[in-house]
């Protein structure tokens, strides 16, 4: 994870069968997009996350603008992508971070 401060994330766990390159282009992806937004610099400066291949799993900070726009544009681009049933998402908070 970029940085150990993540006061909210967003965690998304695929499936099986989901190609976990797949899912980190696509991840890449969102985030060009909030480039489009902010700005490179404030993507790298604000934008936070981490994957893990053998769980399946992407963690994406969602406590600034940035991480907000983001994820949803990971989740719309996910969804699109692999298919509603494909993943769950649920918010993290702190302590569940630390």
């Amino acid at each position: 994870m970029k940085g150990n401060d993540m006061t909210r994330a967003y965690r998304y766990q695929f499936r099986e069968g989901v190609d976990p390159r797949d899912v980190e282009d696509t991840l890449l992806l969102a985030l060009l997009a909030a480039e489009g937004v902010f700005g490179e610099a404030r993507v790298r400066m604000d934008g936070a996350y981490s994957t893990d291949r053998e769980a399946r799993t992407v963690t994406v900070d969602a406590s600034t603008a940035v991480g907000q726009i983001a994820n949803a544009v990971f989740t719309v681009f996910a969804v699109k992508e692999f298919g509603r049933d494909a993943f769950g998402v649920r918010r993290l908070v702190a302590e569940v971070l630390a």
